[in-house]
């Protein structure tokens, strides 16, 4: 079984696919920190994200793994553990030319692609219903107002989870800046050439605004007999 989870940025998707893969057993392919890891390799070795030959010769010849530990999933890229270092603010603004690349789209693709053929996958990113697995059993577009996902990545960024009920306090200035890189990143996103972010023409549409981190994942189970039958256990 395939599931694709899409959404922009700061929506609650890897959350929630990481949960659903937890309750289900499924795969988690955490698609985005693959360009997060080309971009952060990008930034390490002085290369400017922009500069499409020197990018996507570094997409060609990177190694990424994903590692589970008991609290998730760890990201190694090139031997580094960089589950950190790819969620820091110089990594955001980087990711997004990184990811509007042609070349570097076609090398991750084929690695999601085979990571999808040998077994049950749960993905998410901005162009798996669309592009990557066009034929998952099921879809999802995750959203959420631009306001709310700034909050949400603000406590994530402090220490907090807001999807586990882990409140912290946020500076405005960052939370405002979180905002703007946010609006940003939307616009850069959905306007690009190269697989664009938007809903699939049969993916369901989940706005996230005003749920809570359980009642998104209930939801999606709950679109899904096979999906609701491994969380329950019915089915493995």
């Amino acid at each position: 079984m395939i599931v694709a989870i899409d959404g922009p940025s700061g929506s609650g998707k890897s959350s929630v696919a990481r949960e659903i893969a937890r309750r289900c057993g499924l795969t988690y392919l955490d698609t985005g920190a693959m360009y997060r890891s080309v971009a952060y390799v990008c930034l390490e070795r002085g290369v400017d994200p922009d500069d499409g030959d020197a990018v996507a010769e570094i997409a060609r010849q990177i190694a990424i793994d994903f590692v589970a530990d008991g609290e998730g999933q760890r990201v190694i890229a090139n031997g580094e553990d960089v589950t950190a270092q790819i969620r820091t603010p110089e990594v955001e603004r980087a990711v997004s030319p990184v990811s509007a690349n042609p070349r570097v789209r076609e090398v991750m693709v084929a690695l999601q692609r085979s990571a999808g053929e040998r077994g049950d996958v749960i993905a998410e990113g901005r162009d798996i219903g669309t592009v990557v697995f066009p034929r998952a059993e099921l879809k999802v577009f995750l959203s959420a107002s631009p306001e709310a996902r700034a909050r949400r990545r603000a406590v994530q960024r402090g220490g907090g989870n807001l999807a586990t009920g882990q409140s912290v306090a946020v500076d405005a200035a960052d939370e405002q800046r979180i905002l703007d890189d946010l609006v940003r990143r939307d616009e850069y996103d959905s306007s690009r050439e190269t697989s664009p972010l938007r809903p699939a023409e049969d993916a369901h549409l989940i706005d996230s605004s005003s749920l809570g981190f359980e009642e998104v994942v209930t939801n999606i189970l709950s679109l899904s007999p096979e999906l609701s039958a491994r969380a329950e256990g019915r089915l493995s």
